[in-house]
């Protein structure tokens, strides 16, 4: 049976690469070692995951980081660019490393979590649009795009 999927989702090339971007620590301000940690253990992620999660992932790896410091780290990354944010069912903030700093948009599974980086474009058009029409300028937006995948599906 051939795999196809929608022209909407991202290709491959949206993967998370094995390091991160050269570079990426140091936009977090004074680069340390438990900054570098929580960044490689996100990268390491390849879904969406809470700062609770990593830093359990963490701490069970060895690593003696705090979790004041994963949420700094986290939060910080975000506002740079360098990780998405999502909300799940409660409200729980998730993060995912951005290899670059383009934006994206994820559908994202209400049962196992899967996330698919989609295409965009129009989003993006229309935003830029209402942005020129109202004059405001540094306009943000957010769209959450969530269901239940193809496994999940078959599986209920």
């Amino acid at each position: 049976m051939t795999d196809t999927k929608p022209t909407a989702f991202v290709a491959a090339a949206g993967r998370t690469p094995a390091r991160p971007a050269a570079g990426d620590v140091e936009l977090l301000g004074r680069p340390t070692p438990r900054r570098a940690e929580v960044l490689q253990a996100l990268v390491d992620s390849e879904e969406f995951v809470s700062a609770q999660l990593l830093y359990a992932r963490l701490v069970q790896a060895g690593s003696r980081v705090g979790l004041s410091t994963v949420y700094r780290t986290l939060s910080a990354l975000a506002a740079v660019g360098r990780a998405d944010v999502v909300r799940d069912a409660n409200g729980e903030r998730l993060f995912r490393y951005r290899p670059g700093p383009d934006h994206r948009h994820y559908l994202i599974c209400r049962e196992c979590g899967l996330s698919l980086p989609v295409d965009s474009t129009a989003v993006e058009a229309w935003a830029e649009q209402i942005a020129e029409i109202s004059g405001f300028t540094q306009v943000h937006h957010t769209v959450e795009l969530a269901g239940v995948c193809p496994n999940c599906r078959t599986t209920a």
